[in-house]
């Protein structure tokens, strides 16, 4: 049938059924719920029309009861009950498609059915103007004090547990009819608006506090709320593991519904315990980037959430592209993050078992031995023609395989395929490898092995092997799910509840490991741990702390939805956690030489600068000199309206000390090099200047503090979508992405600090120590600015801005 003919038979049986304009345009926009609906009402025999009750409910079904969770249940309820009228409303509707669902592939008990849906049950208005009665009667206190601002929904809840079956309208109305007669007419003050109350500002935490909650809770000062929520909630649990998970549609016609048995689910559930069981399964193949800390915490969250069970998974079955190197890495930034494997686990583990199971699959017929190329498969795939060798004898390819499992065949000159559908819409079924010849020895499993398995064989079995309860991964894997289940399927296994959701992806980044390994290997950044690079390994050294990186994760969520995030929403919990974990400290990047004149030369005294202003009365000892220095950026030689510095004439704030007034200034060659001014301490009931300038104290001439380097960064990117330039994507680097300041000076509260530490360097950001630094060479690297500088810094950011926009 054309296209525009299934449109128009599509729109005939809609408008049958009684389904309204509006509702009709808006279900042929959405091609699968518009198949889905046809299907329905064919199923139900309502092709001849029905009335609109009964459609509207055929209606829910499409958008709540799809074919793929279906089975063979779907027609026989449709016509049985649907169709009959034994449902009669959504209620009963929603309440016997759960039911079906915890049935999954079992035939329909009618009585059971009946009992789940409420068939047959009728609720009088008498009996709701009983239970209202009840309810209203126990609440009266509170009615009668609340009036009309009484909040219904509790009542109504207690009442939908009493009257199951009633009309949630009828029992609304009725509600309100009672509260009438109790409360009599509204009065002036029910009528009048509410006032807002105000919200207090809330106090910010004690560092000691917020240090104590520790990773548990995300990381996230300000988000105590959202640490409650559950952003698993609307997945299946374990014991409903027996729903049908898919249906395979072949492209003779055939359909394969794929479901766990009861038999499969029971021996699943005694395993785990019921628990939760998931699995985070990285390939050992390169450094780990922040889409995989998503990964993390939709995987190990998950676990955490239930009280479950998340397994490390090294998923490797390509010993050319795996290094113990990164193996180690991988169970290091695990541990960083804060995730504890239940165990750690890989798919090498599994050869042997995975071996039989090939084996398996080849005397079912559902494998065999073939010789094509790359190449020709590729060509076969695209005319949707099998491979020459695919009706070979089950025998032959049992032979063969063995020969291939002994070396005894050339690398490359064999693989065995999985017997799918070659003419399916899904490439994904078609005929898929499951195991290829590499002679090179593995990094976990050592030489025993010359043949190895491919993911697409390999992921799903495993999964079934250790009892994984949910396998969670990105949308790119959607079009697996058949090949996954249909392996399953016919390998008579356990299957695992399959749920897809959106990458991360982050404005002025690349994710791409392809993309991340070029920049790497082309020189482009300084290696995997390059601070300007969204691994999280550079991440790391640039001094974020994971638990921002789960409170961002847990702030985007799981959504299929795919949507870019702005690079200052990781900024924001980047600043969220360092606010509370990182002491203050104080140094200039660009110093000038300010001489406090009226001071004594050998002027030495120590005021007490906050480590935690606001959050703690600790403080450490600033040693303030004759000669201190400024930022260059601080000192100009005329004033001007809103700027708060130094300036001839004018007055500002050494923090923490006392005031200066500048004097003069000294120049060489066209450029300041010193500014002279007067200081006081500042007198009680004395106004403060607006300007508050940080500042270092000169060095003892017998100290010699370290040579100090700062390293600030800006987005490596220019364009905020660097993946939509395709090829021309690398000449989008920003060449400004690294700005190396030498020179620079810090306090003592800088002294003994070592490689990992992180400090808030007041008024300049937060910096972390760099494992680059050395006895007598201190280097820092900005890890981000005090404040968002997104909103402000688009069009001129100033020199060395962390993720401006350049």
């Amino acid at each position: 049938m054309a296209r525009e003919e299934q449109e128009l038979d599509a729109e005939k049986l809609m408008s049958s059924i009684g389904l309204v304009e509006r509702t009709m345009k808006e279900t042929m926009k959405n091609k699968k719920l518009r198949n889905e609906l046809v299907a329905v009402i064919r199923e139900a025999g309502a092709e001849k029309g029905c009335e609109k009750a009964c459609g509207d409910l055929l209606y829910e079904v499409a958008v709540k009861y799809p074919k793929e969770a279906a089975l063979d249940n779907r027609p026989a309820f449709l016509r049985a009950y649907v169709m009959t009228a034994k449902v009669k409303n959504k209620l009963q509707l929603d309440a016997a498609l759960t039911y079906l669902a915890k049935r999954g592939p079992q035939p329909l008990e009618p009585e059971a059915l009946n009992e789940a849906a409420g068939v047959g049950v009728v609720v009088t208005p008498e009996e709701v103007a009983t239970a209202v009665g009840a309810e209203v009667a126990a609440n009266e206190e509170k009615l009668r004090t609340e009036r009309y601002r009484f909040n219904p929904g509790a009542v109504l809840a207690e009442l939908k547990k009493r009257l199951k079956w009633a009309d949630g309208a009828a029992v609304k109305k009725e509600l309100d009819v009672q509260v009438a007669a109790l409360l009599g007419p509204k009065t002036e003050a029910d009528l009048a608006k509410p006032e807002k109350k105000k919200k207090e500002p809330r106090a910010p935490k004690p560092v000691a506090a917020v240090l104590e909650a520790g990773p548990a809770a995300n990381g996230a000062p300000d988000t105590e709320d959202a640490a409650e929520q559950d952003p698993y909630a609307f997945l299946p649990k374990p014991a409903e593991n027996n729903k049908v998970h898919t249906t395979v549609t072949f492209s003779d016609g055939r359909v394969m519904s794929i479901a766990n048995t009861g038999e499969q689910l029971a021996a699943h559930l005694a395993a785990t315990g019921g628990r939760v069981v998931t699995r985070f399964p990285p390939e050992p193949n390169g450094y780990l980037h922040i889409g995989h800390a998503k990964a993390m915490f939709v995987d190990f969250g998950m676990a955490e959430q239930y009280g479950g069970d998340c397994y490390l998974r090294y998923d490797d079955t390509n010993p050319e592209a795996e290094k113990m190197e990164f193996i180690e890495h991988i169970r290091d930034i695990v541990a960083w993050l804060g995730w504890k494997p239940a165990k750690v686990t890989y798919s090498s583990d599994y050869f042997a078992q995975l071996h039989e199971l090939a084996v398996q699959l080849i005397r079912s017929g559902h494998a065999y031995v073939d010789h094509q190329t790359p190449d020709d498969m590729k060509a076969s795939r695209e005319a949707r023609e099998p491979s020459p060798w695919r009706d070979r004898p089950v025998e032959e390819s049992l032979r063969l395989f063995s020969d291939m499992r002994r070396g005894l065949m050339d690398e490359g000159s064999a693989t065995l395929r999985m017997k799918q559908d070659v003419r399916n819409e899904n490439f994904n079924m078609f005929d898929l490898v499951a195991y290829r010849m590499k002679y090179a020895p593995h990094p976990h499993a050592g030489p025993g092995w010359c043949i190895y398995p491919s993911y697409d064989f390999t992921h799903c079995v495993v999964d079934s092997l250790e009892n994984i309860s949910h396998s969670l991964c990105t949308l790119e894997f959607e079009s697996r799910r058949a090949s996954y289940y249909w392996l399953l399927e016919v390998l008579g296994l356990y299957k695992a509840v399959v749920w897809e959701y959106a990458r991360l992806s982050i404005t002025h980044n690349l994710l791409s490991k392809r993309r991340l390994a070029r920049l790497v290997s082309d020189g482009h950044v300084h290696g995997w741990d390059d601070p300007r690079l969204l691994t999280l390994a550079g991440l790391r050294r640039r001094g974020v702390a994971p638990e921002a990186l789960r409170a961002f994760c847990r702030e985007g969520g799981i959504s299929r939805n795919a949507a870019e995030a702005h690079l200052h929403k990781l900024e924001h919990h980047i600043r969220a956690v360092a606010d509370v974990t990182a002491p203050r400290a104080m140094a200039v990047l660009r110093p000038l030489r300010l001489v406090l004149t009226n001071l004594a030369a050998d002027h030495r005294e120590e005021v007490a600068a906050k480590v935690f202003p606001g959050r703690s009365e600790d403080t450490y000892a600033a040693p303030l000199t004759r000669v201190v220095y400024i930022e260059q950026d601080d000192f100009r030689e005329e004033d001007s309206r809103g700027y708060f510095g130094l300036a001839p004439g004018k007055s500002v704030m050494l923090k923490y000390a006392g005031t200066t007034r500048c004097t003069g200034c000294r120049k060489e060659g066209g450029r300041v090099v010193e500014v002279q001014a007067e200081y006081a301490r500042l007198q009680e009931g004395v106004k403060a200047p607006k300007g508050v300038l940080h500042w270092v104290a000169e060095p003892e001439p017998d100290a010699a503090p370290p040579a100090l380097e700062a390293r600030l960064y800006s987005t490596l990117f220019r364009s905020q979508s660097p993946a939509e330039l395709g090829d021309e994507w690398l000449a989008d680097l920003n060449p400004e992405s690294l700005t190396t300041v030498a020179g620079a000076m810090a306090g003592p509260a800088l002294a003994g600090a070592k490689p990992g530490d992180c400090f808030q360097l007041e008024r300049l950001g937060y910096f972390c120590v760099d494992p680059d630094s050395a006895p007598g060479r201190l280097v820092l690297n900005r890890t981000c600015m005090l404040k968002d500088s997104f909103a402000t810094e688009r069009k001129a950011p100033a020199k060395g801005r962390c993720w401006s926009v350049s």
